[in-house]
C-alpha cells in the first residue's frame, strides 16, 4: 500500500511538471509561425484551459502542503503577458498613465478629458432577424456609451431590412463605409464602419482563398487624420468540424471517428495558417500607413496567438490594457474563456469592446 502511495505521489509530480511545461510553452506561442511550429498554435489555443488546470494544481499542492506548488505557480507567472491581456486591476491598469501621443485624438482641445471612443462588434448578421430590432438595440447602447466610430463585422444586409433602414437606425453616425459583400464575384463576410467624423479614403482588403476580409479608411478628426483598419480574420470553422466529429461519435465506425478528428485538427491548422498570412499582410499595411493607426475587429485568435503578436507588434497598445478593467472575454460561448476581438492603437483612447452576439 505504501509503495502504491509513493507511485501515485511521484506520478502527480510528473503530471504537474508536464502540465506546467506545456503551459510555459504557451507563453511563446505568439512567436511561433504556424508553418514552422505546427503544435504551438494548438497550445496557444488551449492556454486558458492550461492556466486553469495549473490553478487547480497549485491548490492541490497547497492543500497537501508540498513544495511542488512552485511548479504550477511558475507556469502561471510565466504567462503574465497573456494574463494582463484578459485581466486588468487597478494595481497594474495602465489606463491612468499619461500618454504623450493622445493629443491628436481629443475631440476638443479645450476639453482635455474627452477622448475618441471606438467600438467593435461582430453582430453575426444581426442574428439573421429581419425587423431591425437587434440593430436598434445595439445603436441605442452605442449612443449611450458615446461611441464616435463603430466597426461592424458580419454586417449582414437583407432585403427586409436593407442599407437604407440600417442608415436610418445608425443616423447618429452619418459617415459610413460599407464595402460590397461580393466584389469581383467573391462572396465575403461583410464589414462596415460608421463614424461621427468624415471618412476621407477607403479601401477593401481581400485575402486569397477566404471569405474573410479587412478594410482601411482614413478618418479626419478635428483636422487630424487617423487610419482605421477594421478586420474579420479567417473564421475558425470549429462549429462545422465539431458537428462532423459528433456525428462520427454517434456511430460505431472507429475509422469514421478518426477521420473526423483528423479533419478537425487539419481544419484548425489550415485556418491558423491562413490567419497568419492575413496578419503578416496587415503588419505590412500598418507599417506603410502615413497616419496614426487604429486596428480593430474580430481576429478569431487569442492574445497568446501568432496573429495577435504579429499585428500588435512593439508599437501598438492593447485597448483593454490601456482602458479596460476586470476580466475581458468577447466570445460568449465556451464558458466565457475566449477573447478574440480587439482594438489596438497608438494613443490612449477610451475603448468599448462589447461581447459578440
Amino acid at each position: 500500500m505504501k509503495a502504491l502511495y509513493r507511485l501515485l505521489y511521484y506520478l502527480s509530480i510528473l503530471l504537474t511538471s508536464i502540465l506546467a511545461g506545456f503551459t510555459l510553452a504557451g507563453a511563446f506561442a505568439g512567436d511561433a509561425s504556424p508553418d514552422g511550429f505546427k503544435l504551438m498554435p494548438f497550445i496557444g489555443l488551449v492556454l486558458p484551459i492550461l492556466l486553469l488546470a495549473n490553478v487547480v494544481s497549485a491548490i492541490y499542492w497547497t492543500v497537501r502542503w508540498r513544495c511542488w506548488v512552485f511548479i504550477p505557480l511558475i507556469a502561471i507567472l510565466g504567462n503574465w503577458g497573456y494574463l494582463t491581456r484578459v485581466l486588468q486591476f487597478p494595481l497594474f491598469d495602465s489606463a491612468s498613465q499619461p500618454n504623450t501621443e493622445s493629443s491628436f485624438l481629443k475631440k476638443n482641445e479645450r476639453d482635455t478629458e474627452s477622448a475618441l471612443t471606438i467600438a467593435t462588434y461582430n453582430v453575426n448578421s444581426f442574428n439573421h432577424e429581419h425587423t431591425g430590432f437587434s440593430c436598434k438595440q445595439i445603436a441605442a447602447y452605442m449612443k449611450e456609451l458615446g461611441v464616435d466610430i463603430f466597426c461592424f463585422q458580419e454586417f449582414g444586409i437583407n432585403h427586409e431590412f436593407g442599407i437604407d433602414s440600417l442608415r436610418t437606425v445608425l443616423s447618429e453616425w452619418p459617415y459610413y463605409y460599407v464595402p460590397p459583400s461580393s466584389p469581383a464575384g467573391e462572396s465575403l463576410l461583410q464589414l462596415a464602419v460608421f463614424s461621427r467624423y468624415p471618412i476621407k479614403e477607403e479601401h477593401l482588403i481581400i485575402y486569397p482563398d477566404s471569405k474573410n476580409c479587412s478594410l482601411a479608411c482614413d478618418i479626419e478628426i478635428n483636422g487630424r487624420t487617423i487610419r482605421l483598419f477594421n478586420n474579420h480574420l479567417q473564421t475558425t470553422e470549429v462549429s462545422q468540424n465539431k458537428r462532423k466529429l459528433e456525428k462520427g461519435l454517434r456511430t460505431d465506425d472507429s475509422q469514421r471517428v478518426e477521420r473526423a478528428a483528423l479533419g478537425l485538427i487539419d481544419g484548425l491548422h489550415e485556418n491558423f495558417r491562413k490567419r497568419a498570412v492575413q496578419a503578416n499582410t496587415l503588419k505590412q499595411l500598418i507599417a506603410a500607413s502615413p497616419y496614426p493607426t487604429i486596428i480593430c475587429g474580430d481576429f478569431n485568435s487569442l492574445p497568446s496567438s501568432y496573429v495577435y503578436h504579429t499585428i500588435k507588434g512593439d508599437k501598438l497598445q492593447d485597448g483593454f490594457q490601456t482602458s479596460g478593467h476586470g476580466y475581458m472575454y468577447t466570445f460568449k460561448f465556451f464558458k466565457h474563456l475566449l477573447r478574440i476581438d480587439y482594438i489596438l492603437h497608438l494613443s490612449l483612447i477610451h475603448i468599448s469592446e462589447p461581447t459578440r452576439q
